[in-house]
C-alpha cells in the first residue's frame, strides 16, 4: 500500500475529503432498497420493462461510454486540470475509430480511437499546462475544433465507399459479444417471473451476462485499475498530488508539468474510447452527432461520484439507464418512474423531519405531491418527456450531491513551475 513516506513528506498526501462517507455495508443497504422501491413500483404500475433483462443490457451498453468519459475526466481532475473537452475528444474517437476500423478491422479502430483522443487530449495539455490558458476556454475550444476537424474530414473519406457519405462511415466488423451460457437463460427465465425483488436482481445481473462485448468488460475492468492506480501506487500519489497542492509536490521533486500531461492525455484516450465504443460497438459506423452530449453527462457523472471510481460507476449506470429508456418502452417506463420519484420525494421528505429540516421537509413533499399527482392523473407521458429524462436526471441527482462534493484542490487552478520559490 502507498503511502506518503514515497515522497519523503507525510503532509504531501491528499486530504480526504470533508465530511462523513457512506461505508460499503450503508452503500450496499442504499442500493438495495432502491431495488426494493423499484419493485414495489413494478408490481403497482404493471411496468415489467423498467426491471428486464433487456432494459438492463440496453442500460449497460448506453452507460459504457458515460462511464469511460467520466473517467477520463477523472484522471485530469485529480491530476489539478479541467476537462471541459471531453465531448470533442470523444467525437475525436468515434471518428477516428470508424476511419480505421472498416479499412484494418474493429481492434485497429479501437487502437487508432483512442489514439485520436489522446491527440485531443495532448492538445488540451499543451494549451493549459504549457500556456496556463483557462481550462474551460480551451476545454470549449477542443469541443469546437474536434466538431469542426470530423465535418472537414468526413466526406474525404467516406463518400464514395460503399455504404458511406458525408455524415455517415461504412459499416465496421463487429468485435464480438458474450453471453454466459446457462446463467443467462436462467437468470431471463427468474426475471420472467415477476417476483418481489428476486425477478428485478436477476434482470439487472442478467444484463451483465447477456450479449456483453467484449469492449464492455475492458471499460469495467478499467474502473477498478483506475482507483489501484490511482490510490495504491507511487504514480498515483505524485499524480493526485499535482492535484492536490502543485507547489508542495514540486518542492519534493515531482515533475508537475510531467504527470499532468500524462494525465491529461490519459484522459484523452479514456474519452476516445467512449467514443471508439460508440461507433463500433453501440453503432457499427460513424455517424455526425453520435456523441450527444454524453461527454458533458461523463463529467457529471464524475461530479456525482466526488470524483472516486466507484461513484462514478454508480453515476454512470444511472445515468444509461435513464436514457435506455428511450429505447425501450419509453413512454411506458417513464411514467412508472413519476410514482418512483414521488415515494423517493416522500422518504426525503421524512428524512428532513428527523434532521429538524423542517422548510425543505415541506418543500420536498409538496414537489413530492405535485410528481404523484401527474402520475395519478395520466396513463402516459409525452415523447418529448422521455427524451429529456436522462438530462434532467442529471440535474436533479447533482443538486441533491452538491453538498457532499469535494473536488482536489488545486483543479483549474493556474500553476507555473517554480511558483512556489
Amino acid at each position: 500500500m502507498t503511502t506518503a513516506t514515497d515522497l519523503n513528506q507525510p503532509t504531501l498526501q491528499p486530504a480526504a475529503p470533508t465530511g462523513r462517507r457512506l461505508s460499503w455495508p450503508v452503500l450496499l443497504l442504499i442500493i438495495a432498497g432502491g431495488l426494493a422501491l423499484t419493485s414495489i413500483v413494478r408490481l403497482i404500475t404493471g411496468a415489467d420493462g423498467i426491471t428486464n433483462v433487456s432494459q438492463m443490457s440496453t442500460a449497460l451498453q448506453l452507460a459504457v461510454p458515460i462511464g469511460l468519459a467520466g473517467l477520463g475526466g477523472l484522471w485530469a481532475e485529480r491530476a489539478g486540470v479541467v476537462n471541459i473537452g471531453l465531448e470533442g475528444m470523444m467525437i475525436l474517437g468515434t471518428w477516428f475509430g470508424a476511419w480505421a476500423g472498416f479499412q484494418w478491422g474493429p481492434w485497429t479502430g479501437v487502437l487508432v480511437g483512442i489514439a485520436g483522443g489522446a491527440i485531443g487530449g495532448l492538445l488540451h495539455a499543451f494549451v493549459t499546462v504549457t500556456f496556463n490558458v483557462n481550462h474551460i476556454v480551451s476545454g470549449v475550444a477542443i469541443n469546437i475544433l474536434a466538431l469542426g476537424v470530423t465535418r472537414y474530414l468526413a466526406p474525404l473519406a467516406f463518400e464514395g465507399r460503399t455504404g458511406g457519405s458525408a455524415k455517415q462511415s461504412p459499416a465496421v466488423d463487429s468485435l464480438g459479444n458474450f453471453t454466459v451460457p446457462g446463467l443467462s437463460d436462467a437468470l431471463r427465465d427468474l426475471n420472467n417471473q415477476g417476483w418481489f425483488l428476486i425477478s428485478d436482481i436477476a434482470g439487472l445481473l442478467g444484463g451483465l451476462v447477456t450479449n456483453v462485448s467484449w469492449l464492455t468488460l475492458i471499460a469495467v475492468a478499467l474502473i477498478p485499475g483506475t482507483w489501484w492506480i490511482l490510490w495504491r501506487t507511487a504514480f498515483g500519489l505524485r499524480l493526485r498530488s499535482c492535484g492536490e497542492n502543485p507547489v508542495a509536490a514540486e518542492s519534493l521533486g515531482v515533475n508537475v508539468y510531467k504527470y499532468k500531461y500524462i494525465a491529461v492525455i490519459i484522459s484523452g484516450g479514456l474519452a476516445g474510447l467512449g467514443g471508439v465504443f460508440l461507433s463500433i460497438v453501440a453503432n457499427p459506423f460513424y455517424l455526425e452527432g453520435q456523441v450527444s452530449g454524453r461527454g458533458y453527462i461523463g463529467l457529471a457523472a464524475m461530479i456525482f461520484g466526488n470524483w472516486m471510481p466507484g461513484g462514478l460507476a454508480l453515476g454512470a449506470g444511472l445515468f444509461g439507464y435513464t436514457d435506455s429508456l428511450n429505447l425501450r418502452g419509453g413512454s411506458a417506463n417513464v411514467h412508472a418512474l413519476l410514482l418512483l420519484g414521488a415515494l423517493l420525494l416522500l422518504i426525503g421528505a421524512v428524512w428532513l423531519v428527523v434532521r429538524k429540516k423542517y422548510l425543505q421537509a415541506v418543500i420536498t413533499l409538496v414537489v413530492g405531491g405535485l410528481v404523484f399527482a401527474w402520475y395519478a392523473t395520466t396513463n402516459e407521458v409525452p415523447n418529448q418527456v422521455v427524451s429529456a429524462t436522462p438530462y434532467v436526471i442529471t440535474l436533479v441527482v447533482l443538486a441533491l450531491s452538491a453538498q457532499r462534493l469535494r473536488m482536489p484542490k488545486a483543479d483549474g487552478l493556474p500553476y507555473r513551475k517554480g511558483q512556489g520559490k
